[in-house]
C-alpha cells in the first residue's frame, strides 16, 4: 500500500465488498448481450434503440454524501463513484454495461494559455448552474502576446502508484487497468469563449474577423498538438468498451481500434473515438459556422478513427456542413432539434443520438403520458433510423432517485410496442 494513502480496515472492507458486487455485476450475461447488442449499433445493424440514463447531474440526490460509509476522504471519494456505478445497474436498468475492471488514468496536466480564466458563479445551493466569464483576451491585437500553446505534463510515477494502491486493495476481487482519455471534446469553441467572451466570438465574425480566424487557427494547431503529444508519449487507451464517448453514447464497437493494431502495442488517435460540438455557436448562421468553426475543427477530428458531432446544438440548420466530416458516425438530436429532418437526413446511415428534454423528468409533476408520447414521436418519425435514447443533463430528479430507472422502463415499454 502506499505510504502516502492511509487505509482503514474499516474502509478497506466497504471497499472490498463493493468491488466484489460490482465483479458479480459484470459477470452478469446480460452485460455479454449488451455488448453485442452495442456492437451491432456502432455498425449500423441494430435490432433496437438502445437506450442510457446519466447520473452525473444528480449526483447528490441518487448518491448524497450521507449514504457514503467509508472515513478517509480518498476512499469516500472512490467509494461514490462505486456505489454510482452500482446504482446504475441495479437501480437504473439501462443499456450500460459493466466491465470486469476498474480503471485509471494517467495523471496528465494538460497545461494552460498563459492566462487565466475566471468563472464567475452565483450561490447556486450547490447545485449545477450558470456562470459568467470574465475573458483574459478583451482585444485580439493588443493581448495576442498573452496567449502561449499549452505544454502538457504526465505524472507517470504518481500513476503507477496510485494504480499499485488499488491493485492491492482489490487483490483477488477487481483487477486494475490504466484507461481513460484527458478531454471530452475537440470542439474549442468553449475554449474560445474562456478566453475572448462569447459575445466577442460572435461579434468578431464580422468586426474582426481576421483576428477570429487568427484564434481558431491557434487553437486548431494547439489541439493537434495536444493529441499528437498524448500519441507520441504512449497516453492514449482505447475506448471501444462501456467508454464514455460523444455526448452522450459508449465506445463499444468492432471497427476500432483499427485492422492493423496489437494488443500491447500503442493506442494511436485513429484507433479511438473523438468529439466534436459547438453548442455554444447556436444564434450563428450556418454561413457563419461554415466559414469560422468548421474548418478548425475538421483536421482536429478527422484525425480519430471515427467520430461523434453534436451536444446542445440543433444540428439539423447545419447539417450539410457537419456532413463533411469523413469519419462522422454519431450525431447528437438535442431537445431542440428538428427531428423529422434529421431521421430522413440520417437514415440507417448514422446513429440518431437522440437526448429528450431533461426537463420532462425534473418537473414537480410527474407525467407518464407526457414522457411516452416525446419517446413515440422520436420512435415514430425515426423508425428507419439507428437510434439511441440519452437521457442526460438532469439537473434534478426532485429529490426521486427512482425516476431516472422508471423513464428507463416507459422507454423499453415503447420500443417494444412501437419498434
Amino acid at each position: 500500500m502506499n505510504k502516502e494513502v492511509k487505509i482503514t480496515a474499516h474502509d478497506r472492507a466497504i471497499l472490498r465488498e463493493l468491488g466484489q458486487r460490482l465483479m458479480e455485476h459484470a459477470h452478469d450475461p446480460i452485460m455479454e448481450e449488451r455488448r453485442r447488442l452495442w456492437r451491432k449499433h456502432a455498425s449500423l445493424q441494430g435490432e433496437r434503440p438502445m437506450i442510457l440514463a446519466e447520473t452525473s447531474g444528480v449526483v447528490d440526490e441518487v448518491m448524497p454524501l450521507s449514504a457514503l460509509r467509508c472515513q478517509e476522504p480518498w476512499a469516500r471519494q472512490l467509494e461514490r463513484g462505486l456505489r454510482l456505478q452500482l446504482f446504475q445497474v441495479e437501480e437504473v436498468r439501462d443499456d450500460w454495461v459493466l466491465e470486469p475492471w476498474l480503471n485509471v488514468r494517467w495523471k496528465v496536466d494538460l497545461g494552460n494559455y498563459g492566462v487565466t480564466v475566471e468563472h464567475n458563479r452565483a450561490d447556486n445551493e450547490g447545485k449545477l448552474g450558470s456562470y459568467k466569464v470574465d475573458p483574459p483576451i478583451k482585444d485580439l491585437q493588443r493581448d495576442w502576446e498573452k496567449l502561449h500553446p499549452r505544454v502538457p505534463t504526465v505524472d507517470r510515477e504518481g500513476t503507477l502508484a496510485w494504480k499499485a494502491t488499488l491493485e492491492e486493495l482489490f487483490a483477488g476481487i477487481l483487477p486494475v487497468r490504466i484507461r481513460g482519455s484527458y478531454w471530452w471534446t475537440m470542439g474549442m469553441t468553449i475554449v474560445a469563449i474562456d478566453l475572448i467572451g462569447l459575445d466577442n466570438l460572435m461579434l468578431w465574425m464580422y468586426d474582426d474577423p481576421d483576428g477570429l480566424h487568427r484564434l481558431m487557427a491557434f487553437l486548431r494547431d494547439d489541439h493537434l498538438h495536444i493529441t499528437q503529444w498524448c500519441e507520441r508519449e504512449g497516453l492514449l487507451t482505447l475506448n471501444n468498451e462501456n467508454d464514455y464517448v460523444g455526448s452522450g453514447g459508449i465506445g463499444y464497437t468492432t471497427e476500432l481500434p483499427q485492422p492493423d493494431w496489437r494488443e500491447g502495442q500503442p493506442v494511436r488517435l485513429k484507433d479511438l473515438w473523438g468529439l466534436s460540438e459547438s453548442q455554444e455557436t447556436v444564434g450563428v448562421s450556418p454561413e457563419m459556422f461554415a466559414e469560422f468553426i468548421m474548418p478548425y475543427q475538421k483536421p482536429v477530428i478527422e484525425q480519430f478513427g471515427l467520430s461523434y458531432y453534436g451536444c446542445c446544438e440543433p444540428v439539423h440548420s447545419r447539417w450539410h456542413v457537419i456532413a463533411q466530416l469523413s469519419n462522422l458516425r454519431s450525431v447528437s438530436i438535442s431537445p431542440w432539434c428538428d427531428q423529422a429532418f434529421m431521421a430522413e437526413a440520417l437514415g440507417r446511415r448514422y446513429i440518431f443520438c437522440r437526448k429528450p428534454n431533461p426537463a420532462i423528468i425534473s418537473r414537480q409533476v410527474w407525467d407518464e403520458e407526457e414522457i411516452r408520447q416525446d419517446l413515440r414521436y422520436t420512435l415514430t418519425v425515426a423508425k428507419h433510423c439507428e437510434v439511441e435514447f440519452a437521457m442526460k443533463d438532469v439537473h434534478t430528479l426532485m429529490d426521486q432517485p427512482q425516476r431516472l430507472g422508471r423513464w428507463v422502463e416507459i422507454a423499453r415499454e415503447e420500443i417494444a410496442r412501437l419498434w
